[in-house]
């Protein structure tokens, strides 16, 4: 997978729209990411936090004018959607769920097709091009996104597949993991603040733009340094997927250490994202499900952590 060029729907996640006058400032206030660093040649990941900080959604967000869409799991859109209303009533701002406005595309190894689109995706991680009802979204391990309006998927899904295989959204997936991005789902609604799944990492929290929903706890966290639970990539010897939220065991401790984030087929194994609590990580004994499940085997992650880097965002 990882050296062929192809394409998928990503059907898993729905977008958001927040439009108006005062959707860059409402947004400001509610996301971890600093909206005010967005363009429309940029993209950012962030998540949107309870005053616990615990996450209620994670996303990429483009901005469009005036308009940013927000793509999430499309399990948490009409609660997320519903959660940001009641916070928009005194700002000029609208929220609607666009997610049959656009459909989606997962490329790989595309960058050849991307300028017969009419669209020049600059290299850099994050850049956004946008032309004629088309939007690409660069990410850093030769993967793009490409958003369309519905009325023209059909016609670019024809494009596409006349130069590059179709592939299963798992291939998609699959590359989430080997890029160790974590995503919140409906079974991981509210488990995690955001430097448990290394959003941090990935330029997603901005410990500089000022006060957010759950802003007080998140920066405590980094500054205080006092995490005990992290993202790890990890690898399974079948080819059973385990179901998002599955919990994994060590005998470090009594009860379960961790939680599946994301997983998807390589061959015949699986390979995962998970967070776990470190001396768990540590001591190495991993197993899924239970005491005697299935053996997990840690692998690389494809980034460093450095919180002193991570706070200059």
């Amino acid at each position: 997978m990882a050296n062929t060029s192809f394409y998928c729907k990503l059907s898993h996640e729905g977008l958001l729209a927040v439009r108006g006058v005062d959707a860059g400032k409402f947004l400001q206030g509610q996301l971890t990411c600093n909206i005010n660093y967005l363009d429309e040649q940029s993209s950012s990941l962030g998540a949107r936090c309870t005053a616990k900080g615990r996450m209620l959604s994670s996303f990429r967000i483009v901005m469009q004018g005036d308009c940013y869409l927000l793509a999430m799991a499309a399990e948490l859109l009409e609660a997320q959607q519903a959660e940001l209303q009641k916070f928009a009533v005194f700002s000029k701002v609208k929220l609607t769920d666009e997610s049959a406005t656009w459909v989606r595309f997962g490329l790989s190894r595309a960058d050849s097709l991307l300028p017969t689109l009419g669209l020049e995706l600059p290299a850099a991680a994050n850049s956004v091009a946008s032309n004629a009802g088309r939007i690409a979204v660069r990410l850093a391990d030769q993967r793009a996104e490409l958003w369309v309006l519905a009325e023209q998927a059909d016609e670019i899904q024809a494009q596409l597949a006349a130069q590059m295989s179709e592939m299963p959204l798992n291939d998609w997936l699959l590359g989430q993991v080997h890029a160790a991005i974590g995503q919140v789902f409906g079974a991981t609604r509210e488990l995690f603040i955001p430097q448990m799944i290394n959003l941090q990492a990935l330029g997603g929290v901005s410990f500089k733009k000022g006060c957010y929903t759950g802003q007080e706890i998140v920066a405590r966290m980094q500054y205080l340094g006092k995490l005990k639970r992290r993202l790890y990539r990890l690898s399974l010897p079948t080819e059973q997927l385990p179901a998002i939220g599955s919990a994994i065991f060590s005998p470090v401790h009594a009860s379960s250490v961790g939680e599946v984030v994301l997983a998807a087929r390589d061959g015949d194994r699986v390979e995962l994202l998970a967070v776990l609590q470190q001396d768990a990580v540590t001591d190495g004994r991993l197993t899924l499900d239970s005491a005697e499940g299935q053996r997990l085997n840690l692998l690389e992650l494809p980034y460093s952590l450095d919180s002193a880097r991570e706070i200059q965002y």
